[in-house]
């Protein structure tokens, strides 16, 4: 697993999210297409089957100062200050399998989550 730096905004606490090597290696391939400054970014929205889902997306978008920004062998991998909240500890993996390839999140907050596993739900 690839180990979280934020060079970019110090203010983002270290190690709150990370991703895998097999992440890393197909967000860098995605990114090869893209324009220059372009980052895959992980967001929490709300809604979903479970409360709330996760979000990928490319995208140029600003950072701002509490944003991570993960940079690791081509990969640029963003995440808002507010999803940063769901996602402490949660790492990003990516796998493929015969039947199906995607993004998968690994999320120890998460107290419930759909079929999908794209939608999930919190204690409060």
């Amino acid at each position: 697993m690839l180990e979280t730096q934020n060079t970019v905004h110090p203010q983002a606490p270290p190690q709150v999210f990370s991703i895998t090597d097999a992440a890393a290696a197909r967000i860098a391939f995605l990114l090869s297409d893209e324009p220059p400054g372009t980052k895959f970014w992980v967001r929490v929205d709300g809604g979903g089957c479970s409360g709330f889902q996760y979000h990928f997306d490319l995208t140029p978008g600003n950072l701002c100062p509490a944003d991570l920004l993960i940079q690791r062998g081509g990969a640029s991998v963003a995440v808002d200050e507010v999803s940063l909240e769901f996602l402490q500890n949660a790492v990003l993996d990516y796998e493929e399998d015969l039947s199906s390839a995607g993004f998968v999140v690994k999320n120890p907050n998460a107290t419930a989550r759909c079929g999908c596993g794209n939608s999930f739900s919190v204690a409060l």
